[in-house]
């Protein structure tokens, strides 16, 4: 098997031709501000009308849905969060081990995540870089073996961030 490829850019997430990409959501699945009020402009009414049919789900866990009208098939929702809450790392790691493995149940071969957690919910990038990081490490070594795994960023801190783990976790 090709290992996996992990690419850095700076970009718009709900624009990715992926499989799927990952929402940085809330426990109640509520598409409201940041990264989900944007996949829910760009994918539409589909994927809240399939959120509120799957939510709730526990705070670190996750749920898939269809893509609606973005180029991805699927949407992850990785419940970093409550509603209105922060996230922790606990929250962080659990949601990702949760999103990697449901991504490995759905045949997900190209995904696209976001800094999950670091917007409204506040937690700090280079530990959100650093757990995802650990987290793609365990799923992959656990058996998933994606083809790509892209990391959408909105600004070049945010890039800078995330090299500095995956470079080591990588050794590239």
């Amino acid at each position: 098997m090709p290992a996996t490829r992990v690419v850095i850019i700076q970009g718009d997430l709900v624009e990715q031709d992926v499989d799927a990409i990952v929402n940085a959501a809330n426990n109640d699945l509520v598409l409201g501000g940041g990264v989900a009020g944007a996949i829910r402009r760009r994918g539409g009414p589909s994927i809240q009308d399939e959120c509120t049919a799957h939510g709730p789900v526990a705070v670190g866990g996750a749920a898939i849905t269809g893509g609606g009208m973005l180029p991805a098939r699927f949407v992850i929702h990785a419940a970093s969060m409550s509603l209105g809450g922060r996230t922790s790392g606990a929250s962080l790691t659990s949601s990702m081990d949760a999103t990697f493995r449901i991504a490995r149940e759905n045949s997900v071969r190209t995904i696209a995540i976001p800094a999950v957690g670091t917007g409204i919910a506040g937690f700090p990038l280079d530990e959100c870089a650093r757990i995802m990081a650990t987290c793609l490490t365990r799923a992959t070594d656990d058996g998933w073996q994606p083809d790509e795994v892209r990391f959408v960023l909105y600004d070049e801190p945010a890039m800078h961030a995330f090299e500095a783990p995956f470079r080591i976790a990588y050794k590239g």
